[in-house]
This record gives structure tokens, C-alpha cells and sequence, in this order.
């Protein structure tokens, strides 16, 4: 694919509204992406599925995107390349990660959640599922995603899909779902710092930072987990975190654990303006918060994170007011020590871009329009799905259907 101008049309250049102008950026893009498709006849259902994804009107089920690229025959072939195939969708996300570093490098790695609602009970991780982030219960699967971000430009590449205990002790649910022995139970913080950590190690990909998005409250046990990697990471907490302050000159040190709003609300009168750049708006907007950094020690009960030294370590805790009220609006802890605190809140707006971007352009390409039950399948799709969004975001191009469901979501 031209580098050049996939640059331009990622600095903002968008083409007209026919989804006549992906067709060549999505051919291009799949002969990067499926390379390692050992068989023709997979990488060209592959691409179809991809086109189909762009093309298709309204939900992107499979058999509403066989009805645009070739009718009932279509639809049989294209459900097998999805859930029954044999490819293996790592190397295809590694080889997308790979292609956005070349042509729009990120600033950081944004991890987020995505709940994707379900009525039934039979696709793969359905239950009842709290999301932090949303502050409210839902009935669903609920996956995190792995976002290449920067202040204009931001797509996921990679996937992991959180099975709640209910999925992963239950025999006949794994066997159905065929969902590989490898995969236990994890907590939803475990699934997002699992998400990003395997990239980070795994893939030929730039260290980069990591904004973790996903409330984290185990701070020590997270943050350890990053720093034994070598990861730089900024994580959000709630305002109950216990922290400790490692700074004598400020309020609360001694003083022992504390919750991270309480800390910040004593030295709130210490924080410095900062100007950001709004990235969920059309106009690029200039906004400014208030934000100060305060050394902190993670407080945690694992005789392991206290010999390792995790438990006691130096951390920073960030804390953002957007308004005059005097509970902060944002608090994030990380291990980041030694950068200043404007271009640790700079970072943490790289969160909002992804969440834009994927209401206005992952949900429209299908990312949560999965209706298998398959484990693979719910993998194979998400991962071409995610391509799509890749292929919007870098032309800049935006179907009639997507640009209207865009406005009527306005």
C-alpha cells in the first residue's frame, strides 16, 4: 500500500463518501495481511470477507456480507473460512500492527474494553458482566482490545476476549464453543494487561507506552507485571486506590495508605495548567486541565510483590481536573517516574480517541456483529474487522451507511 498517501489520508485528507475509494486500499492492504495464508483460495476469501465487511449495509453477519460478495454459495464458503478454517488470525494482527507502524506511527498502545451485548446464551463468554468503565451491569461477551493510537489516528490490531468463570469451568461449554485448552481463568484486569503484554513481548513491534484504560484496582500486582516486562504503563484508578505518599514535603506522607482521591485533594492546589489537544472532536479543539503528580508507593498484601520489591516501589499518581469541582476527574497511577506530568495527561487523552473511534467507525465495520459461538470464529472475525476499521481510519473514507447510522447516532 502507498505509504504516502495513506499518510496524507490519516492527517485528516478524506476522500468522497462512495466506498468505491476502498477498494484498492483494501486490496492492497490484504496482500499484506495475508501472507502467511498458505493456501490462494484463503487469501482470497479473505479479502472478500474484508470487502464485505466495508461494503456491507447495516449488521455484518455473514450472511448479510455473502448477500454483497456473492449470494447463498457465498455464505457457506465464507462461514467455514470464518469459524471451521484453519488460519491462524496472531500473525495476521502482528502483520496489521506492523503495517500501521510504518505508515502512521503511534504514540502509545491504548488498552480498552469493549462490551458487545448478547440476548442469548450459547456465543462464546455470554454471562452477566459489570463493566467498570461503563458503571453498569450488561448481559454479554466482553472483550479487550488492544488500540495503535496517536492524537489523529487510532485501530485496534489486537483482541482478547475475557471468559468469566461460568465459561471456563464448564466442560460442555469449552467443547461446543471449542475454546483451546490453554486458555483459564483470569480476572477482567488480568485479560486487559495479558491483552497488551502479549504483543509487547511476542510481536516485532516498538516498546512503546501503555495506557491501560480499564480501572485497575490490584495497582502493585498490575503495575509489577508491566515494569517485569520492561513496559512503560500508565494505568486508571478509582479514587478508592490505596497508595501510599513517598514524597516528605507533601500531605500524608507517613501518614500510610490512603486513598488515591484523598491524596490528590491535598495537594490539588499544587497543579499547573496543561494544554491538550481535544482528539474526539472534528475541530481539533484546545482545552486545558489542571494536573499535578504525586510519588506514590502501590499498597499491596503479596508477600511475592513486597520482596520483589513492587509492593514498595516508586510510582506517580496523576491526578486531572477538567473543571472547578474538587474531585479530580481522572487518576492514574504509573511507572513512568521521571515524565513530566503534561505529557502523562497528553497520553491519557490517547484513551478518549479509541473510544471515538470505535462508536464511529469499529462498530460500523462489524467489530461486535460476531453471531457464531465459536472461539476462532469470534477471533477470525474481529481480527478482519479490525482491518476494516484500519482501512477506513487510513483513507479517511466513510460509506453512505456508516456516515448516515454516524449522524443518526449524533
Amino acid at each position: 500500500m502507498s505509504g504516502s498517501r495513506l499518510r496524507l489520508a490519516a492527517g485528516g485528507a478524506a476522500s468522497g463518501g462512495s466506498g468505491d475509494a476502498w477498494e484498492g486500499p483494501a486490496r492492497e492492504l490484504s496482500d499484506v495481511l495475508f501472507t502467511s495464508f498458505a493456501r490462494r483460495d484463503q487469501r482470497q476469501k479473505g479479502e472478500q470477507y474484508l470487502r464485505g465487511l466495508l461494503r456491507t449495509s447495516g449488521r455484518k453477519s455473514i450472511r448479510n456480507i455473502a448477500a454483497h460478495v456473492g449470494g447463498p454459495a457465498a455464505e457457506q464458503s465464507l462461514h467455514h473460512f470464518i469459524s471451521s478454517s484453519t488460519w491462524d488470525w496472531m500473525p495476521v494482527r502482528e502483520a496489521l500492527a506492523a503495517h500501521l507502524e510504518q505508515v502512521v506511527a503511534p504514540r502509545a498502545w491504548v488498552v480498552r474494553s469493549m462490551p458487545i451485548l448478547k440476548a442469548g446464551h450459547h456465543s462464546v463468554g455470554v454471562d452477566e458482566v459489570f463493566d467498570p468503565c461503563l458503571g453498569q451491569a450488561f448481559r454479554g461477551q466482553h472483550a479487550f482490545g488492544v488500540w495503535h493510537a496517536s492524537e489523529t489516528f487510532s485501530a485496534p490490531v489486537h483482541w482478547r476476549l475475557h471468559l468469566p468463570q461460568t465459561w471456563v469451568q464448564d466442560d460442555n461449554r469449552r467443547r461446543r464453543a471449542e475454546v483451546p485448552e490453554g486458555v483459564g481463568e483470569e480476572t477482567e484486569e488480568e485479560c486487559a494487561s495479558a491483552a497488551v503484554l502479549e504483543t509487547m513481548t511476542s510481536w516485532r513491534v516498538p516498546l512503546r507506552p501503555v495506557v491501560l484504560n480499564a480501572h485497575v484496582t490490584r495497582v502493585a500486582t498490575t503495575v509489577g507485571r508491566f515494569t517485569d516486562a520492561g513496559v512503560p504503563v500508565i494505568v486508571r484508578v478509582g479514587g478508592a486506590t490505596r497508595l501510599t505518599v513517598r514524597d516528605p514535603a507533601l500531605p500524608g506522607h507517613g501518614a500510610g495508605p490512603l486513598g488515591a482521591e484523598q491524596i490528590l485533594a491535598a495537594v490539588r492546589g499544587l497543579g499547573r495548567p496543561v494544554q491538550w489537544t481535544d482528539p474526539t472532536g472534528p475541530f481539533r479543539a484546545r482545552r486545558v486541565s489542571a494536573a499535578v503528580t504525586v510519588r506514590v508507593g502501590a499498597v499491596s498484601t503479596s508477600a511475592r510483590l513486597s520482596r520483589t520489591g513492587h509492593g514498595n516501589g516508586e510510582l506517580v499518581l496523576l491526578g486531572e481536573w477538567e473543571a472547578a469541582g474538587r474531585a479530580p476527574s481522572a487518576m492514574w497511577v504509573t511507572n513512568m517516574a521521571s515524565v513530566p506530568a503534561s505529557a502523562l495527561l497528553r497520553m491519557t487523552k490517547l484513551a478518549a480517541r479509541a473510544r471515538r473511534d470505535l462508536a464511529e467507525v469499529g462498530e460500523r465495520v462489524g467489530l461486535k456483529d460476531f453471531e457464531g459461538r465459536s472461539f476462532r470464529g469470534w477471533h477470525r472475525h474481529v481480527t478482519l474487522a479490525s482491518a476494516a476499521h484500519a482501512v477506513v481510519a487510513l483513507t479517511g473514507d466513510m460509506t453512505d451507511d456508516l456516515a448516515e447510522h454516524t449522524r443518526r447516532s449524533a
